[in-house]
């Protein structure tokens, strides 16, 4: 730690978008013009992005007393969780003026969601980790229940906000537990305290923090919300919430579990096996019998997010940053489906079946092009990125000594691989519904989407960059 004074420097990204955040408030009060609080959200993400990018540091930085962390590792995660909001937003602007959803509300939502995960993604303390948390988790019930006529979101916003403070109670409790432990809050002390700790009152506390960890993951058998929470809630908030918040729980685990709780390492990496076996099962098993698109992408978001602990627990330099190049493409990927869903869906109509996707490609090859690439990377096919994804944490953790479950890994993604390719199968050999229209979105959605599947291809055939990136944040960041 290089100074126990105030330093903000390192908190310039979060204290911009905080400070952009009540401006969009402000706009919405006073001027009611939708179209401004969107443009100035967008110039908000990207002018985080270039000062993150301004004042990137190669090594740890801490400020406020050390309960904030600047690092490559936190600096990567902000700019791709930027880029995914970005892109989020402007997928949805179409679906959110159609439904009457186009308000100013929904954006600063956006960016009290993005400044949430900033504060998880940088969190040094136990205090700084839970306020980024409960930030971005109160954002996210609000943006479920953004449609307000709509008795399904409510019920999905009201039951995701109850099962959201049982687990956050659960992190709390388990935190509590280490603080009474170790006497610190501030996880560069705690992994020292640990270590001389009581091992029966650790694995307690340990227990309750992972639990917590395990619901904002959406991992089994914490995963009931998943599924409801993306059926229920209006497609555009369902392809923000799948995308750019796994980057900040993927950072919360590293923070907890490997800089805060290493020296337990043997204790939460049989705890993550069971989830991550777990996750592999429930996910895909499940994702077959699903008719709605929606459904079957949360249920592969479980399947996913337990590829994601198989690398956090192999428990080296390799499985750390495989974990970060899946969780990173992840995002991609996901943005790529759910966006198509959002793309489709028009006034009055949503495209949430399988059966809405019948003869895409009749309708619009290139359309349904795009939606293969991401299919096909989500099933973990060469050569688009989803295979490297897969690739480099089953050799994580094949090197650490997990042969067995690398074997879970393989048959499950093996099992998983039929759902994608159903949707495959659907858009290119089905007949069209008679009464289906030919997508009309607009051209800008639509050489977005293009980039987004194309990216998908482009990171697949040259994944050296952002896997040496991942592997270089990871060896600088983590120590």
């Amino acid at each position: 730690m290089n100074s126990p004074t105030l330093n903000l420097i390192p908190a310039l990204p979060e204290i911009f978008v905080l400070a952009l955040a009540c401006v969009v408030l402000l706009v919405e009060a006073f001027s009611k013009k939708p179209s401004w609080s969107y443009s100035l959200t967008q110039l908000t993400l990207v002018g985080a992005g270039a000062i993150t990018v301004l004042y990137a540091e190669a090594g740890k930085v801490y400020a406020f007393n050390g309960m904030f962390v600047d690092d490559l590792m936190g600096d990567v995660l902000k700019l791709v969780a930027y880029a995914a909001a970005v892109i989020a937003v402007a997928y949805s602007r179409s679906y959110l003026t159609d439904r009457g959803m186009f308000r100013g509300e929904y954006f600063a939502l956006v960016l009290f969601a993005v400044l949430g995960m900033m504060v998880m993604i940088s969190a040094s303390h136990f205090l700084t980790l839970y306020l980024g948390l409960e930030l971005l988790s109160l954002s996210l019930y609000t943006m479920v229940a953004l449609q307000r006529d709509s008795a399904v979101a409510s019920e999905a916003s009201m039951k995701y906000f109850v099962l959201g403070a049982v687990a956050s109670g659960f992190l709390l409790y388990g935190m509590s537990i280490l603080y009474g432990m170790t006497g610190s809050l501030e996880l560069a002390r705690v992994v020292e305290a640990v270590e001389v700790g009581n091992p029966t009152l650790l694995a307690f506390g340990l227990v309750f923090v992972v639990a917590g960890l395990a619901f904002k993951l959406g991992v089994a058998p914490f995963h009931m919300w998943v599924p409801d929470i993306y059926h229920g809630a209006p497609s555009a908030v369902t392809l923000f919430i799948g995308s750019a918040p796994k980057l900040a729980a993927f950072a919360i685990v590293m923070r907890l579990l490997v800089d805060g709780l290493h020296p337990a390492v043997g204790d939460w990496q049989q705890m993550l096996a069971i989830m991550a076996v777990l996750s592999l099962m429930i996910g895909n098993l499940a994702a077959i019998m699903q008719t709605n698109i929606k459904r079957m992408l949360a249920y592969s978001t479980i399947a996913h997010m337990g590829f994601l602990l198989l690398g956090v627990l192999a428990d080296s330099y390799a499985g750390y940053s495989a974990a970060m190049f899946y969780v990173i493409t992840y995002a991609l990927m996901s943005l790529g489906a759910f966006g198509m869903v959002v793309y489709l869906s028009r006034a009055g109509f949503e495209a949430e079946n399988l059966d809405d996707f019948k003869g895409l490609n009749a309708r619009h090859p290139w359309l349904a092009a795009v939606m293969a690439m991401v299919m096909l990377s989500l099933a973990g096919l060469p050569p688009f990125v989803g295979f490297y994804a897969k690739l480099t944490v089953l050799q994580a953790l094949v090197g650490a000594g997990w042969l067995w479950l690398a074997v879970i890994a393989v048959i499950f993604s093996l099992i998983g691989a039929f759902y994608y390719l159903r949707v495959v199968k659907v858009m290119y050999f089905d007949a069209p519904h008679a009464t289906d229209l030919a997508p009309s979105g607009e051209a800008d959605v639509r050489a977005l989407l293009s980039a987004n599947g194309l990216g998908v291809l482009v990171l697949g055939l040259m994944p050296q960059p952002l896997l040496a990136l991942c592997a270089y944040a990871i060896q600088v960041s983590i120590q």
